[in-house]
């Protein structure tokens, strides 16, 4: 999920993690920058490996109690659902350490594995 909507929502560091089990990403999840089966290289040569799943993440009824029926409707209404604002379905496909901070290398699946393609 995007941290910088999380902290908006939160509007509190110690709310962030009522969002639920997420990674919290500066980085542009929507759909355009990263399409299903896009993998984040995260953490360097021995870091993870995660696999952007062509699933949905629309949220819950924990995410309206904590946040509000207005934060459900934003996220997936016709401005956020393209932008992935609630987040995005992935699945680790190399284990690894990740730590605050490290670099996010983005291989969509188009760009040949090893090069670059985007922040």
């Amino acid at each position: 999920m995007s941290h910088r909507l999380v902290e908006f929502l939160a509007q509190d560091p110690d709310r962030e993690a009522l969002a639920g089990d997420q990674m919290f990403l500066d980085l542009d999840l929507s759909h355009d920058h990263l399409p299903a089966w896009s993998e984040l290289h995260i953490g360097g040569p021995d870091g993870a490996v995660i696999v952007v799943t062509d699933q949905p993440h629309n949220g819950c009824g924990k995410f309206i109690a904590r946040f509000g029926k207005d934060a459900m409707g934003f996220v997936n209404g016709p401005e956020g659902k393209p932008r992935r604002l609630r987040g995005l379905c992935a699945k680790v496909v190399r284990p690894g350490p990740v730590r605050p901070g490290d670099e996010v290398v983005v291989v969509r699946p188009s760009t040949p594995v090893g090069e670059p393609s985007g922040k």
